[in-house]
């Protein structure tokens, strides 16, 4: 009997990672007292604490934290660091042009179409900060602005305008969440498209749980956005996960290859700004691509000067944008990597066991999973307790995981996306009250998750003890998350 018969009959089993550990990091032991005693030092602000002593899973964010390949640390080596037009930009360019597509990317063309930054949001600062100049009351509609791209826009004198999909927060089964709500983008076209300068499209959806937008309404907003001669723009930082849903679950695509579903999405985006620390699978990096003779660039001709006035008055030579040669090198290989299906589907798989755990440890996550992160409801975590919204309770518990078992995560809902009006001493609260947790890639294994899983059930099981917080300092300033200080309050 043949062999390949044989095998063929046996039973599956689970697969390994598709790789293995090339070199490890010891952590710094820490103590509980130790933890609370730098927590309460930062006021209980998760970002101000010192990372050298989060010994367990570091899940503030996902961007930049990526641990390398070994093609990625060699490439480092073969890293040109002249100031002007150095090796590494010519590979980045033709990179981009084999992942998104070759109008993205045009070699010393004037004007220019490719602005490269030391992260994705300066490239945003850049593009809002041109926009605004171009008139006043405008919009920019989104699936979802971030906490940082919101700042930017509102920044440069803008309205940042939130359009999630209907789905989002319903019983809906969809599994592209994600999208942007296209009839209320209609709307907004039909009355006001002269004070809409660009349509915005987050892939995946990190203010909407990580959830992917589907190739339909991608299509279907561009359409709307082209219609109405308004460009469609990507915050395009993490493209291959939103491609690897489209394959996974949209109807026609199960037999296309991730590249192939990229280039489709891209196919439909007059520009797209990106942080080369998400897909990128770099540490540092990012960029503003334009469309070569696409509608942003026929609609504002004057734009490109314009961003490469800032991109050299801030970042350096445009041919290296505040990237350092070495570092482009990274992003060149880890383009590569991010389209690769086996890495995608250990990577976005990871993120799923993560939250299934979770899901059995009956602790309120949000389903389905994204490629990113898994989300914790905050309000339903503290169901049947005396916390109030004010409270801040994902302040509370992030500090608490942080200090007692060394795991640290990211309050996004109540404090992040509030804001506190102090004529009236009133807050305002978004719909949504989150901890992220977001996975870095290539970085941790089941086990340390599972560690992670098992702490948060051990604050659930505790939560009527979980006090409030009340913020000492910056409840009034915008992005106040990264900035404020807290402590906890008796009731």
């Amino acid at each position: 009997m043949e062999l390949t018969k044989l095998v063929e009959g046996l039973p599956s089993v689970s697969a390994t990672r598709p790789y293995f550990n090339h070199a490890v990091e010891f952590k710094r032991p820490t103590t509980t007292e130790e933890r609370a005693r730098m927590l309460e030092s930062v006021g209980l602000n998760v970002f101000m604490f010192p990372a050298e002593l989060v010994s367990g899973c570091d899940l503030l964010s996902d961007s930049g934290t990526t641990t390398m390949t070994n093609k990625q640390w060699a490439s480092l080596h073969e890293g040109d660091v002249s100031y002007g037009s150095n090796r590494g930009y010519y590979l980045l360019a033709r990179q981009v042009r084999e992942t998104f597509g070759p109008e993205f990317f045009t070699e010393h063309a004037a004007p220019p179409n490719a602005f490269l930054f030391h992260q994705g949001r300066p490239a945003e600062s850049a593009l809002f900060t041109a926009i605004g100049r171009l008139g006043r009351n405008l919009t920019i509609p989104s699936n979802g602005h971030f906490d940082t791209t919101q700042a930017n826009i509102e920044a440069n004198g803008m309205r940042a305008l939130s359009l999630f999909s209907p789905d989002l927060n319903g019983g809906s089964d969809s599994r592209f969440k994600g999208d942007m709500d296209v009839d209320a983008l209609k709307k907004l076209l039909q009355a006001s498209a002269a004070n809409v300068p660009l349509v915005f499209i987050t892939i995946t959806n990190n203010t909407g749980w990580g959830q992917p937008v589907s190739m339909q309404n991608m299509r279907e907003a561009a359409e709307l956005a082209h219609h109405h001669g308004i460009p469609l723009f990507f915050d395009a930082c993490r493209f291959a996960e939103n491609a690897w849903f489209i394959k996974q679950h949209e109807s026609g695509y199960g037999k296309k290859s991730i590249s192939e579903i990229v280039r489709e999405m891209f196919s439909h985006a007059d520009g797209f700004t990106i942080s080369f620390k998400k897909d990128g699978l770099a540490n540092m990096g990012g960029g503003l691509f334009l469309r070569r003779n696409g509608l942003f660039f026929k609609k504002y001709p004057a734009v490109p000067d314009e961003l490469i006035g800032s991109q050299i008055l801030k970042e350096g030579n445009p041919t290296y944008g505040g990237i350092s040669g070495r570092d482009i090198m990274t992003i060149v290989e880890g383009l590569k990597t991010a389209t690769r299906e086996e890495y995608l589907a250990h990577r976005i798989g990871q993120v799923r066991q993560f939250g299934e755990r979770m899901l059995g440890e009956k602790l309120p996550v949000v389903t389905p999973f994204g490629g990113h992160a898994v989300y914790l409801d905050v309000n339903k975590f503290f169901d049947g307790t005396k916390m109030r919204p004010d409270d801040f309770g994902g302040i509370s518990l992030t500090a608490l995981l942080l200090a007692a078992y060394g795991h640290r995560a990211c309050e996004l809902g109540y404090f992040a996306f509030g804001k506190h009006d102090p004529k009236t001493g009133k807050e305002s609260f978004p719909p949504n009250n989150f901890v992220r947790f977001a996975v870095p890639r290539l970085r941790y294994e089941q086990q340390d998750l599972e560690s992670v899983s098992e702490a948060v059930k051990a604050l659930h099981e505790s939560r009527d003890k979980i006090p409030p917080v009340k913020a000492t300092y910056g409840r009034d300033l915008p992005l106040r998350h990264f900035k404020a200080r807290f402590e906890f309050a008796a009731r």
